[in-house]
């Protein structure tokens, strides 16, 4: 059984936080509630005090309180700070280490996992503000329940009310028990597009973010492994990971992943690798001219194909080998086809033609396809991806033959 901090901020929502709470204790945990001061304007703190049989925390001045540092006490007793309903500002103290309240000193003082549940209005959870604040966490190490679509309070019907509070509980329960499986593990993931250049100016992109590969990368970490990111060009703050390597064009991703493949135990390669370059690259600036430019495009490496191949060399001590497909139509046929042909353990389907999945978004809906199982992986935020992705990359590694000795 884990203490949790029930982190409850001033939304309507905060009504199903009492629903959360009562979940949490029936999976076996132990909550203490910790309220905001517009969160009791929603709901009476003696609610929380009833069914979680403690204390509530509504503020870090209560006499006595700095008798016993309770903010720094509740920080290394709790196994999990959980959020939910999180509010926008919430998400932006959070985000920004602005600690003027109980939860936010909590925030800022715990070295535990932290899960955060949004609610707010649709067009708040769109602002380039909380999308940046919640990027920020996210880079971090922060994990997200995404919110769910329908009905508002405002009256408004769209995305932003707070997830069911039966999907926020098992986001918590899952993340009490992924613990370090990974512990020991070498993984190398890659994230982001690549840019081939055509002259001093310009180059030939994609719309890749690095997202999904970010998440993945940071989601290995925080299961302990010793993680690998090779991350082409993006606005993106990388994740805390143990080592970093910044590449621009395929020729230098494949370079940088070939060289450190060989002792990894897993290679995930969630990077958009452009599959043609400009078969010459001027030293300057190509100048306008009054007629049509031609460019010629020659194939790049194939980085998945010869880690397929890498894979037939080393025999038993080769690492698991993930691969993501990235398609418009046909998408699972194709990264079946795919995984096949590029002997790949496991693969990604992804559909990029949707504005709230695949490129450039917060959220991400995959089939995950090994040669024995496919599992779809509902539209929801992409670290929650991730981490369904790991579940089944730890599946892979159990399974896999181990290595033979080396006299």
């Amino acid at each position: 059984m884990a203490l949790i901090a029930l982190g409850v901020s001033g939304g309507i929502g905060a009504y199903k936080a009492v629903e959360v709470c009562r979940g949490l204790q029936q999976r076996g945990h132990d909550v203490v509630a910790v309220m905001t001061r517009s969160a009791a304007r929603f709901v009476g703190p003696v609610t929380f005090e009833a069914i979680t049989r403690r204390p509530v925390i509504t503020s870090q001045w209560r006499p006595g309180m700095n008798a016993d540092i309770e903010h720094i006490a509740i920080a290394d007793q709790i196994a999990l700070l959980l959020v939910a309903p999180c509010t926008a500002n919430v998400i932006g103290k959070f985000a920004n280490g602005i600690a003027d309240d109980f939860l936010t000193t909590l925030y800022l003082a715990t070295k535990a996992p932290v899960l955060l549940a949004p609610s707010m209005n649709t067009n708040m959870l769109a602002h380039a503000a909380v999308q940046r604040n919640v990027e920020t966490l996210a880079a971090r190490g922060v994990r997200f329940v995404e919110p769910g679509e329908g009905y508002l309070a405002c009256g408004w019907v769209g995305k932003g009310r707070l997830a069911e509070p039966a999907d926020v509980v098992e986001a918590a329960v899952r993340l009490l028990t992924s613990g370090e499986q990974l512990a020991g593990k070498k993984v190398l993931v890659t994230a982001g597009p690549t840019y081939e250049d055509i002259d001093a100016v310009r180059y030939v992109g994609n719309r890749s973010s690095g997202r999904m590969g970010f998440a993945v990368a940071a989601e290995a970490r925080r299961r302990g492994a010793h993680v690998t990111l090779v991350a082409g060009p993006t606005r993106l703050d990388a994740p805390a990971v143990d080592e970093v390597v910044r590449v621009r064009s395929a020729a230098q991703m494949h370079e940088a992943v070939m060289r450190s493949a060989a002792g990894a135990d897993v290679v995930i390669m969630a990077a958009a690798v452009a599959d043609y370059t400009p078969a010459q690259h001027a030293a300057g600036k190509i100048s306008k001219i009054d007629a049509p430019l031609t460019l010629t495009l020659e194939r790049t490496k194939d980085i998945l194909a010869d880690l397929g191949a890498m894979r037939d060399a080393l025999g038993g001590s080769a690492p698991v080998l993930v691969g993501f497909a990235a398609e418009t139509e046909d998408v699972v046929e194709r990264a079946r086809a795919k995984r096949a042909r590029k002997n790949l353990d496991m693969i990604v389907a992804n559909d990029v033609s949707g504005d709230d999945r695949g490129f450039d978004a917060s959220t991400n809906e995959v089939t995950l396809i090994t040669r024995d199982n496919e599992e779809v992986v509902p539209l929801q935020s992409k670290e929650l991806v991730a981490g369904r992705i790991l579940d089944r990359v730890e599946t892979l590694l159990s399974v896999r033959p181990a290595a033979p000795v080396r006299r």
